[in-house]
C-alpha cells in the first residue's frame, strides 16, 4: 500500500498565557497519532500556530507595558520551549499574525463576499467614552437586572444564574476605565451561516467526519436555527483589518482557524518547496487533513469553518478528532491545591515521557474527559514502564555485555514467542490509528507480562551460576533483548526519548513498525545504560507544590489595568506576597452575621454541605462549605454563623458559592465560629 499524505493540525494555543496540563492531553494525543502513522510509513505534516488576536492580548500587551507583537512574540517562545519539552513533533509552529495569514484571510473573505455570504448591519452596543472603543460582556459589570447582585458580568449572574443583554445591566460600568459606559451603534459584518444549513448538515454526518456524539450535539443547533455569524470588531482591536472597511476588523475566530492553512503553506515556503499547497487544499483533493481539538471549540470547527471553506472553494478537513477536557485526582484543577499545573512547572520536576505514557493509557477516540490521578499515575509509571518494559533490558543485557562480548546469539531459541511478538504489531497499529491508545497500550503491557513471563521461569541469573549453561544463558538474553525490541519499537510514538535510547542501545539503522519484522541474530549491541528511573514521589509533591506557589504569585499591573485582567487571564489566587499582612487587607475583609435557613448534604462530595443563608439581604445566599465531617444539616439549621460577605462568587461544579462561613481549626477538627447571643443577620462583625 503507497503511503498517504496526511496534513495534522492541533488547536491554536492563545498566546495570552502558558501551556499547562490542560493544554497538553490534546497536543500529546495529535502526537502521538503522528508518530504512529509517520512508524506505520506514512507522509504525515504536522503543524501549529499561536492564535494571536484578539482585545484580550492587546489589553494584556498593554498591562505588561509592551506592544502586541512584543507580547505575542515572548508568549510563542514559551508555547515552542514547552512544546518541544514534551516532544511534540511539529514540522513547523507559526503565528496567526502573519503575512501570509492576513493574505489567506483576506481571500477566504471575498470570496465569500463575493459570492453572497457576507451581510452588513447596524449593532447597538456599550461604548466606554473614556477608553474609546466598544465594550463586549467581560468588559462590562454592574448590578444584575433580576435578583440586583452587584458586579455582575455583561452577559450573566453568577449569583442567580440568569442570562441578559448587557444593555439590561442595572448601574452598568467599563471594567478597563470605571466610565459608564453608553449605548452607540456601530455596523458589523456577518458571515451568513444559514446559506450552509443544508450543506452542513450532510457534512457533519458523513462517515468518520465528526464523533458521532458530537454530530448528534449539533443537530440542536440546526433544529434551532443556524443564526448569521458576526466576524467584525471595531477599532481599536488586534487584528487584521477587514477589506474596504476601515477601522472594522476581522473577529479573532476568522482568522485563527485560517492559521491551519497559512501555517502549511509558510512551512512550504521556508522547509518543503517541493510540496503544492493546492495538493492539499484544493476541492476533492485526496490528501487527507485532520484536525485534534478540544470538545469546547466544535462550533466553530464544525460549522463556520466549514462553511468557510466551502464558500471560498476550498476542501474541508477529512475529520475532526476531539478530545474531552482534563481532571486531576477527580477535580477540576485548582490553583488552591496546586494541580493548576504549568506544563514549565511540571518539566522542572518530572520526566515528560511520564505524561505522554499516562495520558496514552487513558486515551480512546471517544469524547471522554481524562483523569489525571497523581497516586495512579506514580504507580501506573513504576510498575509498566520501569517494572515491566526496562526491567527486561536491565535483566537480560548485563549477561549479553559481560559474559558474550555485547554480541546476540546466532539463532533465535524462541521464533515462535518472537514470531507472536512480531504479529501482535497488526493489532497495535490498527489501534494507534483508531486513536484508541488505551487498547494499544493494553495489549503491549500484555505483551511485557509475557516477556517477563519467559525471563522469570528460564531464570537466566540461576542458570549463570551453573557448569555449561553458558548457550543457555546466551539464548535466553538474547530471546528478551529482542521481545524488549518489540515493545519499545510499539511504544515509539508514545516514549520518543526511550526509543531514541533503545535504538542507539540496540545500533539499529531503523526503528519503525516495519523494522520489527526482522529478528535480530548474531548482532551487536552497545553497553547498556539505565533507561528510566522511577518516579519519586516527592517529586510528585515538589511539582504540587509548587505550582500553588507559581499560581498565587501577585501580577504586577497599572491601576487601571487591573479590572481588566481579571477574565483575560489567571487570576491569582491571592495578592498578598508573604504571610504578613496590613491593617488595610484585614479591613477589606467585611464580616456578617448570617443565619442558616436551610443546610443540604451536597450529592458527589464527601466534604461539602450547601448551607442556604439569611444574611440580612433581599435574597438568601446560596453557600457550599467543606464541614460535613463535623456537622450534620440538622445541626445546623437555625444556627448563626460568620459569614465572609464580600468574598468574589466561585463556580463549582455544584453550583456558585457565594460567600464563606468562618471555621477554626484544621482538617481533623473544624468548628464554626458563631457571634454572641442577640446577634442578627446582617449584623457587621469587626
Amino acid at each position: 500500500m503507497s503511503a498517504r499524505k496526511i496534513l495534522v493540525t492541533n488547536a491554536l494555543p492563545y498566546a495570552n498565557g502558558p501551556i499547562h496540563m490542560g493544554h497538553l492531553l490534546g497536543y500529546i494525543q495529535a502526537d502521538i497519532w503522528v508518530r504512529a502513522m509517520r512508524a506505520m510509513g506514512h507522509d504525515v505534516i504536522y503543524v501549529c500556530a499561536d492564535d494571536a488576536h484578539g482585545t484580550a492580548i492587546m489589553l494584556r500587551a498593554e498591562a505588561n507595558g509592551i506592544t502586541p507583537e512584543q507580547q505575542i512574540a515572548n508568549v510563542q517562545q514559551e508555547h515552542e520551549r514547552d512544546f518541544a519539552g514534551f516532544g511534540i513533533s511539529f514540522d513547523h509552529y507559526d503565528s496567526t499574525h502573519s503575512t501570509t495569514n492576513k493574505a489567506r484571510s483576506e481571500y477566504i473573505y471575498l470570496k465569500n463576499r463575493q459570492a453572497g455570504h457576507i451581510a452588513v448591519r447596524p449593532v447597538h452596543q456599550l461604548f466606554d467614552p473614556e477608553k474609546q472603543m466598544f465594550l463586549s460582556d467581560r468588559f462590562i459589570k454592574g448590578t444584575c437586572p433580576k435578583c440586583k447582585a452587584d458586579d455582575q458580568y455583561g452577559d450573566s449572574c453568577e449569583v442567580c444564574g440568569t442570562t441578559y443583554n448587557a444593555t439590561e445591566l442595572l448601574n452598568p460600568h467599563s471594567t478597563l476605565s470605571g466610565a459608564t459606559p453608553v449605548e452607540k451603534s456601530s455596523d458589523h459584518y456577518f458571515f451568513k451561516l444559514p446559506n450552509f444549513t443544508e450543506y452542513l448538515q450532510k457534512w457533519t454526518r458523513d462517515q468518520g467526519r465528526l464523533p458521532v456524539s458530537i454530530a448528534n450535539k449539533l443537530d440542536e443547533w440546526f433544529e434551532a436555527g443556524l443564526a448569521d455569524w458576526d466576524i467584525s470588531r471595531d477599532a481599536p482591536y488586534f487584528g487584521f483589518e477587514i477589506p474596504d472597511a476601515p477601522n472594522k476588523y476581522f473577529y479573532v475566530w476568522v482568522d485563527a482557524p485560517i492559521g491551519y492553512m497559512s501555517s502549511f503553506e509558510n512551512y512550504i515556503q521556508t522547509k518543503r518547496p517541493e510540496l503544492n499547497f493546492d495538493d492539499y487544499w484544493k476541492k476533492d483533493s485526496s490528501h487527507e487533513i485532520y484536525h485534534f481539538i478540544g470538545k469546547d471549540i466544535v462550533y466553530f470547527h464544525a460549522l463556520f469553518w466549514p462553511a468557510m471553506l466551502a464558500g471560498a472553494g476550498y476542501r474541508t478537513p477529512t475529520g475532526l478528532f476531539v478530545n474531552g477536557f482534563l481532571t486531576v485526582n477527580g477535580q477540576k484543577m485548582s490553583k488552591s491545591r496546586g494541580t493548576f499545573i504549568k506544563a514549565e512547572t511540571y518539566l522542572q520536576h518530572l520526566n515528560p515521557e511520564y505524561l505522554r505514557y499516562y495520558f496514552a493509557s487513558k486515551l480512546s477516540d471517544k469524547v471522554e474527559d481524562s483523569d489525571l490521578n497523581l497516586d495512579d499515575f506514580i504507580q501506573k509509571v513504576n510498575s509498566d514502564l520501569v517494572g515491566k518494559v526496562v526491567n527486561i533490558a536491565s535483566r537480560c543485557a548485563k549477561f549479553i555485555n559481560t559474559k558474550f562480548d555485547h554480541q546476540l546469539s546466532a539463532q533465535c531459541a524462541e521464533a515462535e514467542l518472537v514470531k507472536s511478538f512480531i504479529d501482535a504489531g497488526d493489532s497495535i497499529a490498527s489501534a494507534y490509528e483508531d486513536r484508541e491508545f488505551s487498547a494499544a497500550i493494553r495489549e503491549i503491557m500484555s505483551l511485557a507480562d509475557k516477556a517477563n513471563q519467559y525471563i522469570d521461569e528460564k531464570k537466566p541469573w540461576a542458570l549463570a551460576k551453573q557448569e555449561g549453561t553458558e548457550q543457555q544463558v546466551h539464548e535466553v538474553c538474547s530471546v528478551g533483548i529482542n521481545l524488549f525490541r518489540q515493545l519499545v519499537i510499539y511504544l515509539s510514538p508514545v516514549l520518543p526519548k526511550l526509543a531514541n535510547e533503545v535504538q542507539a542501545f540496540l545500533q539499529l539503522e531503523k526503528f519503525d513498525f516495519a523494522s520489527r519484522k526482522t529478528i535480530l541474530l548474531n548482532h551487536e549491541i552497545a553497553q547498556f545504560q539505565p533507561l528510566m528511573q522511577r518516579v519519586d514521589k516527592k517529586a510528585v509533591d515538589a511539582m504540587v507544590e509548587a505550582s500553588k506557589d507559581s499560581l498565587a504569585a501577585p501580577v504586577a499591573v497599572p491601576v487601571k489595568a487591573a479590572k481588566k485582567k481579571e477574565k483575560a487571564v489567571e487570576k491569582p489566587t491571592s495578592t498578598i506576597e508573604s504571610d504578613v499582612i496590613s491593617i488595610d487587607d484585614v479591613l477589606k475583609v467585611d464580616l456578617r452575621v448570617a443565619q442558616v435557613l436551610d443546610a443540604n448534604i451536597v450529592e458527589g462530595s464527601d466534604k461539602l454541605l450547601q448551607l442556604t443563608l439569611d444574611a440580612g439581604e433581599a435574597e438568601p445566599r446560596n453557600v457550599f462549605s467543606g464541614i460535613r465531617s463535623q456537622y450534620s444539616p440538622e445541626d445546623l439549621k437555625g444556627k448563626l454563623v460568620v459569614l465572609v460577605a464580600n468574598l468574589a462568587p466561585r463556580k463549582m461544579r455544584f453550583g456558585i458559592s457565594n460567600g464563606m462561613v468562618l471555621c477554626a481549626g484544621n482538617d481533623e477538627r473544624l468548628s464554626i465560629i458563631s457571634p454572641e447571643s442577640g446577634a442578627k443577620p446582617g449584623d457587621k462583625v469587626s
